[in-house]
This record gives structure tokens, C-alpha cells and sequence, in this order.
């Protein structure tokens, strides 16, 4: 199995699980989406964030003192929620339990994400980050490739050109410092595929953003191959650089 595919039976539960009534996990109404209106529209009020790391700050600051001094790679990070109740069990559930049915609403959370609409519209292609091969036989399939295709339609690549090289399983226990050092090299662009990525606007979609690590490792091979912009889209921003150890 490639390791940026979506299995074909995952894709026909998942078509199934979108029409399907159910109870929603928050508040427990029935019958529902998985999340109802009214808790998104509780848990998911757009807050102020940093234009480059999405890492909330106040109103009318728009770089954060981090960013500011040590900026990343990637030119903007937007993120559609925080990594707290009730979108850290909602994730959870989603990747590592194949609770297929989330997909719908997880979606839809980063469609109504202040500027993803437009990055959209101006991205040349969008690239979900790489999962390792062991990571995709545990859970078989890429969440991240599943958020893409359904977010993106046919400017979604989700098969070679991005490559994970290696992995370290236990980096999200690590300092942001130390997980830099681990993710050095981890990422490499398909070499027959390179050149068309030239002056390109590339979107690239996670679930949740930690340190911000991972997407500065890819994003180093995505300049190295001469993309012009990088936009990082995740759904959840944690408060924290080095928060929640299952949040990556």
C-alpha cells in the first residue's frame, strides 16, 4: 500500500458514514452530524492568530514575538481550531480510531476557516504531509490525505511527490528543538516530479500542528524544489509548542 493513498473500501465507508444520521458527540442530540451546528458554532469561533504559526494572540497582532525573531519557513499557517475540547477527542477518534463519519465535519470546520477559502483558490496544488509506511498499516489510511482529497477535489496530490524518507516514532515526546534535529532530511520531493513544483503555491494540510516541526522539515523540501509559497492548513493549533504528545 503506498503510504499517501486512501484505501478504496475507507473511501466507500466513508461515503456511507456521510449519510447516515447520528448522535452528536458533543452534546449528545439526536439525530445530528456527528458534530451539530450549534457545538461548532460554540467550539469553533475564529480567534486571532499569528499569521505564521497560527498560535493565538491578541487582537490586531498579527506576527507573534516568536515569529517575529525566528520566523518559519512557510509563509502563513492557518489553523481552525485549538486543540482542546471538544476537537482533541473529536481528532483522536477520527485518526486513530477510523471514525470515518468525522471526515464530513472536519472538513467542513476548514472550509469555514478565515482565508482557507481563498489559499484554495490561489494553490496550485495541495499536498497532505506524509505518513511512514508503519504508521499507515497500524491505522490504515493517511487522515491527512483523506482531509486533502476531500478538501481539495483535483488539485489534491496525494501520492508521490511528497515523500516521507524516515520517521521517528517517538518525536512527539521530543522538544521542539529536538524534533527539528530528528526531521532533518525526513522529507525529499519525487526527483522525476520536481521540476513542476517551480514558482508553485503549495498548500500543505496536517490534522493538528505541535511545534511545528514536521512542517518545517517538509517545507524545506518543498523550497528546495522551488516553491514560491507555502501555506500550512491544520485543523487544530495546540496552545503550546510542546503540548499534547498524541496531538502529531
Amino acid at each position: 500500500m503506498r503510504p499517501d493513498t486512501v484505501p478504496r473500501t475507507l473511501r466507500w465507508l466513508q461515503s456511507m458514514a456521510d449519510h447516515v444520521p447520528s448522535q452528536c458527540s458533543v452534546c449528545h442530540s439526536w439525530p445530528s452530524q456527528r458534530i451539530c451546528n450549534a457545538c461548532v458554532a460554540r467550539f469553533a469561533q475564529p480567534e486571532p492568530r499569528c499569521k505564521r504559526c497560527a498560535l493565538k494572540v491578541p487582537a490586531g497582532v498579527e506576527i507573534c514575538g516568536a515569529c517575529i525573531v525566528n520566523p518559519p519557513l512557510f509563509d502563513t499557517c492557518l489553523a481552525a481550531v485549538d486543540y482542546a475540547f471538544p476537537w482533541a477527542s473529536t481528532i483522536t477518534d477520527f485518526k486513530f480510531r477510523a471514525d470515518l463519519g468525522l471526515a464530513r465535519v472536519l472538513v467542513t470546520l476548514l472550509r469555514s476557516t478565515p482565508w482557507v477559502e481563498p489559499a484554495l483558490e490561489s494553490a496550485d496544488r495541495v499536498l497532505p504531509v506524509p505518513l511512514s509506511t508503519q504508521r499507515i498499516r497500524t491505522r490504515g489510511f493517511n487522515q491527512a490525505a483523506l482531509l486533502a482529497r476531500r478538501l481539495a477535489g483535483n488539485k489534491a496530490d496525494l501520492h508521490t511527490l511528497l515523500r516521507l524518507q524516515h520517521a521517528d516514532n517517538a518525536q512527539s515526546l521530543l522538544p521542539r528543538a529536538d524534533r527539528l534535529r530528528s526531521l532533518k532530511g525526513a522529507f525529499a520531493i519525487e526527483p522525476s516530479r520536481a521540476s513542476g513544483l517551480r514558482g508553485e503555491h503549495v498548500i500543505l494540510i496536517d490534522d493538528v500542528m505541535t511545534t511545528g516541526a514536521t512542517a518545517q522539515a517538509a517545507t524545506l523540501a518543498l523550497r528546495e524544489a522551488g516553491v514560491a509559497q507555502i501555506t500550512v492548513v491544520v485543523l487544530a493549533r495546540t496552545e503550546a509548542r510542546g503540548a499534547s504528545s498524541r496531538a502529531d
